[in-house]
């Protein structure tokens, strides 16, 4: 195999560019296990999210540019992830063994479906092949294993949690230890402690994600999350009335006085379409969760309309990307989750010097 072939086809593939980070695939490390037998030039496109929307254009456009080089007959290209670490540990915050991204979803307020919005996202990076996990960190009101149409109590191993799984997300919640009519009176000092519970004595294995459903408001919680572990970025969900845009301002403002990036600003009941006439309502108003994000300089992640299925899906345990995966509410949740994803992959390149530029 020879060397300068080998420089070739690199050469070729720079045209390739990531377009969330901004560079081509061969400076970022992407192009992986290039071989060439003959006219045959085979390797992989490592990407940082199996999430990324634009990877079978990327697998064409790398395939067309290497086969158009002189004696090469065929050409196979393998698209493969590998998400990295956005958030490093340090003297205060030890990382999760095997847990590669932190993922906060909060509110300003309750009442925004911030839940819902927790649980469609960690299901459908999960569908596009991410290892995916999820805290229940709303302890006061822990409704995960009703979204996600749980009834059962975690087990241990030694001395180690073992989550609850579902739709390929692994899952802890208060949910499972308490009863479930009883109301749950704690003050900090306590909730402190079952957070830092879940993300230390939890055997979550190899995860990507793990997502953060977080209490609605600015709190004990939030304080606790970013003083135990390193948090890889923050999504506030908020709805476009004023009401809710003005305490989504204060929870970004939280999570920039605590050092925590924010990934991006989601709308949930953005607008209701009629299933009858198709008229499109905007019931609490239009344009506020992305007049926020430019306000504030964060990314507008997206939208999510108002459609009862969502509703009905999330009470039965079954998330409107699993139930409808075709409805314009389901494709708008893995949109949200594809950016969001993309988000992390920024933050984790951040550091990484400019390409240098060849002469």
């Amino acid at each position: 195999m020879s060397t300068n072939k080998e420089s070739t086809v690199l050469e070729a593939l720079k045209v390739v560019t990531d377009p969330d980070l901004g560079r081509d695939i061969v400076s970022l490390g992407f192009v992986k296990d290039l071989t060439i037998v003959k006219g045959t030039v085979s390797f992989k496109i490592e990407l940082t999210t199996p999430a990324c929307p634009v990877k079978d254009q990327m697998r064409e456009q790398a395939h067309a540019v290497v086969s158009e080089l002189e004696g090469v007959t065929s050409v196979n290209v393998e698209m493969t992830a590998s998400v990295r670490a956005a958030a490093v540990a340090d003297a205060g915050r030890a990382a999760i063994p095997g847990v590669r991204n932190v993922i906060a979803v909060g509110a300003g307020k309750g009442g925004v479906g911030k839940t819902t919005v927790a649980v469609n996202l960690a299901v459908a990076l999960a569908e596009y092949g991410g290892r995916v996990g999820m805290i229940d960190g709303d302890v006061y009101g822990p409704n995960l294993p009703i979204m996600l149409g749980l009834d059962t109590q975690l087990s241990t191993e030694g001395k180690k949690i073992v989550p609850a799984e579902r739709y390929g997300v692994k899952v802890v919640s208060m949910g499972f230890l308490a009863d479930g009519k009883a109301p749950i009176i704690w003050r900090g000092p306590m909730l402190h402690g079952v957070v830092r519970q879940f993300f230390q004595d939890v055997r979550w294995g190899e995860l990507d994600y793990l997502v953060v459903d977080m209490p609605p408001g600015t709190g004990d919680v939030a304080l606790s999350l970013t003083q135990t572990v390193p948090v890889a970025g923050a999504i506030v969900v908020t709805t476009p009335q004023g009401v809710s845009l003005s305490d989504s301002r204060r929870a970004l403002g939280m999570y920039k006085k605590l050092e925590v990036p924010t990934l991006g600003v989601i709308e949930n009941m953005s607008h209701y379409t009629c299933p009858d006439c198709g008229h499109e309502s905007n019931i609490f108003g239009t344009g506020g969760g992305s007049a926020v994000a430019e306000e504030l300089d964060v990314p507008f992640l997206g939208q999510i309309p108002l459609y009862e299925p969502i509703r009905v899906g999330s009470d039965g345990g079954i998330p409107i990307v699993i139930g409808e995966p075709d409805s314009l509410a389901a494709r708008a949740f893995r949109q949200v989750a594809e950016r969001a994803a993309a988000q992390v992959s920024i933050k984790s390149y951040e550091e990484m010097p400019s390409p240098s530029v060849a002469s």
